[in-house]
């Protein structure tokens, strides 16, 4: 591959990233005037209209806590990237036209996909049975 086609294949990569990450940022919705109260009410319901609805309050915790958002989105990225790059293996697996150097190159891709795979769930069940141990014993 030419250093053309390798920047073009990174930028595309790099807008892929910031597509989803844009898609899959949480967004707190605003308050209206109205839900937050008066200003005689002092300085507690400014914090609370602040606040937001559906954001999530703790760093750790249950299934709605940041750290845990955080964590699964990246999993997720990465088990994406792994089927994705399973998939070029595979066509490159196919299309190598019997040339020795193309195949053992397609079926490195395939295993190293594939060891993605496994430890993109394997860390999701570490981290989940961590996070479960430490807010069960709080």
């Amino acid at each position: 591959m030419n250093v053309t086609t390798k920047k073009t294949l990174t930028g595309i990569f790099a807008a892929f990233v910031f597509a989803l990450v844009a898609l899959f940022s949480p967004v707190a919705p605003t308050a209206s005037a109205a839900d937050c109260g008066t200003a005689s009410e002092g300085i507690q319901a400014g914090i609370n209209c602040a606040e937001g609805k559906d954001v999530p309050g703790t760093l750790f915790g249950g299934s709605d806590s940041i750290f845990t958002t955080i964590v699964n989105v990246l999993l997720f990225l990465i088990g994406a990237i792994s089927v994705i790059m399973l998939i070029y293996g595979g066509i490159r697996y196919t299309t190598s036209g019997g040339n020795s150097a193309n195949v053992t190159a397609a079926k490195n891709t395939i295993m190293y996909a594939i060891i993605g795979l496994i430890v993109a769930f394997l860390a999701f069940a570490v981290v989940n049975w961590v996070l479960s141990a430490i807010t069960t014993n709080v």
